[in-house]
């Protein structure tokens, strides 16, 4: 504070300290605290608007209110309400004169005081209540884990279908007043050759009763052309089947 650097100073220039008794302290504190004419300040501030209750609660703006009050030495308890009820937020003001049972009277200080603080309170566990259910309702909730997208597999079932045994197809009747035509390609069972399994390797099975599990991601770029190739010649090979065991027309 300056005024204690002053006093230090002081001493060291003179080598006495300034202040000698408690009356002295007295003196030098409030010519330097306490304005020349107390009353005359809090007038003038009543008079303007610095004192109006702005952002604080009504608890703080009160206290402010009740020194400069007594400082005035305002007597008219009217003039009192005016300046108080001025100073007050427009809606704290409002809801006090809006009161439809127990208004305050407007010479009634005390009854403007508690219901200022009574409105200013509501007004506090109004808002704690709105932050409280706002931040319920913005927690997020928590997500069910997803699984993993599977890749993509090629396979077959683990249980081989049953085998129906194939019927050989009925005998031709012979034409009346001929010999019926012979033809090999009817009669000759189709032979294709021996193929491999693209999923296993192994010439027992055919892909579609392999038990392997083929995940084509793993696959080289050389796999991959190998599999479509298999692929190409088995749907040949099961066309060409079908073709030879189409029945053949009587041409006779």
């Amino acid at each position: 504070m300056k005024w204690s650097k002053n006093l230090f100073c002081q001493e060291a220039d003179t080598g006495i300290f300034p202040i000698q008794s408690w009356v002295d302290f007295e003196q030098q504190f409030q010519s330097q605290f306490f304005p020349v004419n107390a009353e005359a300040d809090a007038i003038n501030t009543l008079e303007g608007s610095s004192y109006y209750q702005g952002n604080r609660t009504v608890d703080n703006y009160l206290d402010s209110f009740l020194i400069l009050a007594s400082d005035t030495r305002y007597t008219d308890p009217r003039t009192l309400v005016v300046k108080f009820r001025h100073g007050l937020k427009l809606n704290v003001q409002s809801q006090i004169a809006t009161i439809p049972f127990g208004q305050p009277a407007d010479t009634d200080l005390e009854a403007w005081y508690a219901a200022a603080r009574r409105i200013d309170q509501a007004r506090l566990a109004n808002e704690a209540f709105q932050s409280m259910l706002w931040s319920t309702t913005m927690t997020p909730a928590r997500s069910a884990p997803t699984r993993p997208t599977p890749f993509l597999v090629l396979c077959s079932p683990l249980v081989a279908p049953p085998s129906v045994p194939s019927r050989p197809p009925p005998p031709l009747p012979a034409p009346s007043g001929g010999i019926p035509m012979n033809i090999d390609a009817v009669h000759k069972t189709c032979s294709l050759p021996p193929r491999d399994c693209y999923c296993c390797r192994e010439t027992n099975h055919l892909v579609k009763d392999c038990l392997h599990c083929l995940d084509v991601q793993r696959l080289t770029a050389e796999q991959r052309e190998e599999l479509i190739e298999d692929l190409m010649a088995l749907k040949d090979a099961i066309e060409e089947e079908e073709v030879c065991s189409a029945p053949e027309e009587d041409f006779a």
